[in-house]
Order: C-alpha cells, then structure tokens, then sequence
C-alpha cells in the first residue's frame, strides 16, 4: 500500500514495515500524524489490550496517552534510528522527522525510548 511518500510492507519477523517512497534528507518532515488522545484513567487500560503496543506517552506530566493516526502508530523500533518523533502537544499531532538521510526504499525507523531515561524496550529487538 503507498500513500504519498511512504508505503507499508509485511515482514515475517517484523510485521507491518513503514518505509519511504523517495528519499529524505535530515530534517525533512516524514509525516505529520494527528491523533487520537487518550486519558490517563484510560492509558492504564490500554495495557490490558492490544493497543498496548502501539501508543504514545502524551501530555505535558506524560500521564495520558495518543494513538497516532496515518502511518505513526506503525513505525518500528530501533535504538539506531533514522527518524525521530516529536510530539507537538498545542497541535495534538506527532511529527515523524528524519535525522539521517533516508533512501527511497528504506525503512523508517524510530527509538521508542527517551535516550535520557534508562528503560528498555518491552520486547525483542529484530
């Protein structure tokens, strides 16, 4: 499926890949995601469901949660990444942002990590 400049790819490992349909140089902007925000009393559901995998930290003390509609909810992990996110909580989106150059065909990829908090994912990385 390819929409724009981006495009979702299976694999067998991995799942559901985002990768880009043409180049972007550092600093471009991937996507602009908006979102679905979820409150804190909600957030600690979540994690009792599939969604769980798939959600943002949001708002200014980090206590509610976002779903990010387009692509943001389905970008992988990497504690090498080619793009950032940052969350833009007065326009209630999430900016998928390059921070090394990307090749057409290459997937893109984010931390999910803050790099200055010492937790680890909660999965294997592939």
């Amino acid at each position: 499926m390819q929409q724009n400049s981006l495009y979702i790819l299976d694999d067998a490992d991995k799942g559901r890949c985002v990768f880009a349909g043409k180049e972007f140089a550092k600093g471009d902007i991937i996507e602009i995601c908006p979102i679905i925000k979820v409150s804190s009393v909600d957030r600690k559901v979540i994690h009792e469901t599939g969604l769980h995998d798939y959600y943002f930290v949001w708002g200014a003390a980090d206590k509610e949660a976002a779903i990010a509609l387009g692509y943001g909810s389905l970008y992988n992990h990497s504690s090498t990444p080619n793009a950032q996110f940052v969350n833009d909580l007065k326009e209630s989106c999430i900016i998928i942002e390059c921070i090394v150059k990307i090749n057409a065909g290459q997937e893109i990829l984010l931390n999910y990590i803050d790099d200055t908090v010492k937790d680890k994912v909660w999965f294997e990385e592939k």
